[in-house]
C-alpha cells in the first residue's frame, strides 16, 4: 500500500511537469482543444496533491517552487504582455520617460530608442504599442531590473522577470500561511493558490505581476491584522504601486478602524489612506510630467470604456443596448458601471458587518469579485487576486472560476480574434451556478460561516 502511494505521487508529480513543459515550449495558443486538454488535466494532479499531501507542507512547497521553475526558459506564449514589459524597462534604463510616449510614434519614424525595438514592437502587437502604459512605479521598477540585468536578450529579460514573479509566491506562501496561522485556519489552504495550475500558468507562464501585487497585500493583510497599521499601510501602497486595483479595498477598512473610540479610528483611517496616497504619489515623482496625468487616465479609461473581453453583466447590459438603440453601448455603460460599482462599495463597507479579520477579507472578495462580474475586460490573469483572497474565506467559486476561464481563450483561435458567447455564456453559467449553490449551502449550515 505504502508503495502504491508513492508510485501515486511520482505519477501526478511527473505528469505535471511533463504537462507544463508542453505548455510553456511547445503549445500554440490557436490550438484551443490542445490547450484545454492540457490545462484541465493539470486539475487532476493538483487536487490530487490538495487531498493526499495537505500534511506535508514542505513538499508542497517544494511542488509550487519546481513546477514554476519548469517555465524558467520559456518564452510566454499565451500572452504578449511582457513584450511591453520589456520595452518599458529599457526606455527607463535609457534615461526615457514611458509614460508620455507611444512605442509606435518611435516605430514609425524609424526611431529605435532601446535595444531590439523592432521586435518588442512587433511582438507587443499593433493595440498595446498604440497606447500609453498603465503600470505604475514599482512595476516599472520591476522592469527596469530587467532591463539592467539583461539589456539585449529578450530570453534573458523574460527569465529576470519571471525570476521577481517566482520570488513573490514564494512571499505569498510565506505570509499566506502566517495569515492562516493567525485566522487559525489549515495552513495548507495556501497551496490552493500555490499549486493552482490557472497560477502557475498566468502568473510564472505568462509573465502577469498579479503575484507581486498580491505578495504586498497579503503581507499588508498581516501587519494590519497584526496591529501594525502604519507599517501596513506602507506596504499597501507598494502594492497600489504595482496594479491599482487594491485602492478599491480602501474603504472596506472603515469599521475596523471605526472600532475605536473618541474618533481615534477614524483619524487613524484617514492617516492610513494618506500614506498610502502620498507613496504613491512620491514613486510617481521620477516619472512626472505635464502629459503624465492625461496620458494615464487616458489609458486605464480606455479599460472602461473601448475595450471589451469575457466579460458577463456588461454583455447582458450590451445585448439590451443592441435591441433598445441599434449600436454598441460600451461609451454609456463603461461610464455606468464605475458608478455602480462605487454604489457597491459603500454598501458593502458601511452596511455590512466588517469587524472581524474573516469579515473583511471575505469583504474584499466580495466587492473585487462584484467588480469584475460587472467588468467589460476580464483577462484571465486578473481573477489571480479573487484566487488567494478566497483561500482566507468559506467560498471556493474562484477556484471553479479559475478552472472554466481557460475558455476565453477559445478567442484566440480566430484571427482577428473573436469570442464565442457561447463559452464565455458557459463560463459564467458555471461560476454563478457554483456561487449560488455556496451561498445556499453556507446559509444552511451556520457553522461553515462562523467567523
Amino acid at each position: 500500500m505504502f508503495l502504491l502511494r508513492k508510485y501515486q505521487e511520482v505519477l501526478a508529480i511527473s505528469t505535471s511537469i511533463i504537462l507544463y513543459f508542453f505548455i510553456g515550449y511547445d503549445l500554440d495558443r490557436a490550438n484551443f482543444p490542445q490547450l484545454i486538454f492540457l490545462y484541465l488535466t493539470l486539475f487532476i494532479p493538483f487536487f490530487f496533491f490538495m487531498k493526499r499531501l495537505k500534511n506535508n507542507i514542505p513538499l508542497l512547497v517544494a511542488l509550487s517552487i519546481l513546477f514554476r521553475l519548469t517555465f524558467l526558459l520559456a518564452i510566454p506564449n499565451l500572452s504578449q504582455d511582457f513584450y511591453r514589459f520589456i520595452w518599458d524597462g529599457r526606455m527607463i534604463l535609457e534615461g526615457l520617460n514611458p509614460y508620455i510616449s507611444l512605442p509606435e510614434t518611435f516605430i514609425k519614424t524609424d526611431n529605435f530608442p532601446i535595444n531590439q525595438a523592432s521586435e518588442l514592437y512587433l511582438g507587443m502587437g499593433q493595440l498595446n504599442g498604440s497606447h500609453y502604459t498603465n503600470y505604475p512605479p514599482i512595476n516599472q521598477l520591476n522592469f527596469c531590473i530587467a532591463a539592467i540585468l539583461a539589456k539585449s536578450s529578450i530570453l534573458g529579460s523574460v527569465i529576470i522577470l519571471r525570476f521577481q514573479i517566482i520570488l513573490a509566491d514564494i512571499g505569498i506562501i510565506y505570509y499566506g500561511k502566517k495569515l492562516l496561522e493567525k485566522l487559525q485556519l489549515p495552513i495548507h489552504h495556501i497551496f490552493l493558490y500555490a499549486l493552482n495550475p490557472f497560477i502557475i500558468i498566468e502568473l510564472t507562464g505568462n509573465l502577469h505581476f498579479e503575484s507581486v501585487m498580491i505578495f504586498f497585500l497579503i503581507w499588508s493583510l498581516y501587519l494590519f491584522l497584526d496591529k501594525k497599521w502604519v507599517w501596513a499601510a506602507v506596504i499597501f501602497g507598494l502594492s497600489v504601486s504595482v496594479k491599482l486595483i487594491p485602492l478599491l479595498f480602501l474603504p472596506l477598512f472603515y469599521q475596523w478602524f471605526a472600532k475605536e473610540k473618541k474618533g481615534k479610528g477614524i483619524l487613524k483611517l484617514i492617516s492610513f489612506g494618506a500614506i498610502i496616497m502620498i507613496m504613491n504619489s512620491i514613486l510617481f515623482l521620477p516619472f512626472f510630467s505635464s502629459d503624465l496625468i492625461g496620458n494615464y487616465i487616458s489609458s486605464v479609461g480606455l479599460w472602461f470604456q473601448n475595450f471589451e473581453f469575457n466579460a458577463s453583466i456588461y454583455y447582458i447590459a450590451r445585448e439590451i443596448g443592441y435591441l433598445c438603440r441599434g449600436w454598441n453601448e460600451i461609451a454609456i455603460i463603461g461610464k455606468i458601471i464605475p458608478i455602480v460599482v462605487f454604489v457597491f462599495l459603500l454598501i458593502i463597507s458601511f452596511f455590512r458587518k466588517n469587524k472581524s479579520p474573516q469579515q473583511l477579507i471575505t469583504a474584499l472578495l466580495i466587492v473585487l469579485s462584484f467588480y469584475y462580474f460587472s467588468a467589460t475586460t476580464v483577462h484571465p490573469w486578473y481573477i489571480a487576486t479573487l484566487v488567494l483572497l478566497c483561500v482566507f474565506t468559506k467560498y471556493r467559486y474562484p477556484i471553479v472560476w479559475s478552472i472554466v476561464i481557460i475558455l476565453s481563450y477559445q478567442a484566440y483561435t480566430n484571427n482577428p480574434w473573436e469570442e464565442n458567447l457561447y463559452l464565455v455564456m458557459l463560463e459564467y453559467s458555471i461560476v454563478y451556478g457554483f456561487l449560488i449553490w455556496e451561498l445556499f449551502l453556507l446559509k444552511r449550515n451556520p457553522l461553515l460561516i462562523k467567523q
